[in-house]
């Protein structure tokens, strides 16, 4: 017998003229019958062999091959996992891989055997004794963009947006009648009194706020000669409200 296993008996035997001898074969753990030989030629991967009526010499030699299993790798879109197909893997050996996104994408889930391991970057089959799968999905970087408006007017959209990496979102400002935009802040910085804003090529969290102010105008009062108006000179009024003037 090679390495890796056994035949019983073992050795040379001595066998009467007409009589039969039987042979077992075993492989060690691990290990499976890859071929037995009778007389130089091959019988198979026989675990049992008699010889019958036995009038000649003979030779019986068994050999042994390791058990190995099949793991089957896959990623989706956006990313690769490393290897990559069909991994074939020596019985109670390791295997290692590596699961990498693509530029704006992140691991979602890893699924080993058809079970969730997580969004894992690496994952190693252990003392292998059998066949596996591991597929690995991805899906795109995403950011929030929260918009507020103060009171007196609108932004659109409002509240935390989320947009995917790389994409553009768009909002517009708008103040209620009598008011006008007296500010916008975009991540705690004014971008002045705009009425429009766009957050482009989007790979971080944003804010955007927008307050308002109420319209005001000018009252311009004057009073000639021997005589007065109150009040007198020009008067602020918030747009809608009234101003008296005694002369």
């Amino acid at each position: 017998a090679g390495a890796h296993g056994s035949i019983n008996p073992n050795g040379a035997q001595t066998v009467n003229a007409g009589d039969d001898l039987a042979f077992s074969v075993s492989p060690s753990t691990d290990y499976h019958i890859a071929d037995v030989l009778v007389d130089g030629s091959s019988v198979g991967a026989v675990s049992a062999h008699t010889f019958s009526n036995v009038h000649a010499n003979h030779t019986i030699a068994a050999s042994f091959a390791i058990d190995t299993y099949t793991i089957t790798a896959s990623a989706g879109a956006h990313g690769s996992i490393n290897p990559s197909g069909a991994q074939t893997v020596n019985a109670g050996d390791d295997l290692a891989f590596s699961v990498s996104p693509s530029t704006d994408y992140h691991v979602a889930d890893v699924l080993v055997d058809g079970s969730s391991a997580g969004a894992v970057s690496a994952y190693t089959f252990s003392n292998v004794h059998a066949n596996h799968t591991i597929a690995a999905s991805f899906a795109i970087d995403q950011y929030t963009i929260t918009a507020s408006a103060g009171s007196n007017g609108s932004i659109n959209p409002n509240g935390a947006q989320t947009v995917n990496a790389g994409d553009d979102l768009a909002f517009s400002v708008s103040a209620s009648t009598d008011y006008h935009i007296a500010d916008v802040l975009v991540d705690g910085s004014s971008v002045g009194a705009v009425s429009a804003h766009t957050f482009s090529n989007v790979h971080a969290n944003h804010t955007i706020a927008a307050s308002f102010a109420i319209d005001t105008y000018t009252i311009t009062a004057s009073a000639g000669a021997h005589g007065s108006i109150n009040p007198n000179g020009a008067q602020t009024v918030n747009a809608g409200d009234d101003l008296a003037f005694s002369v």
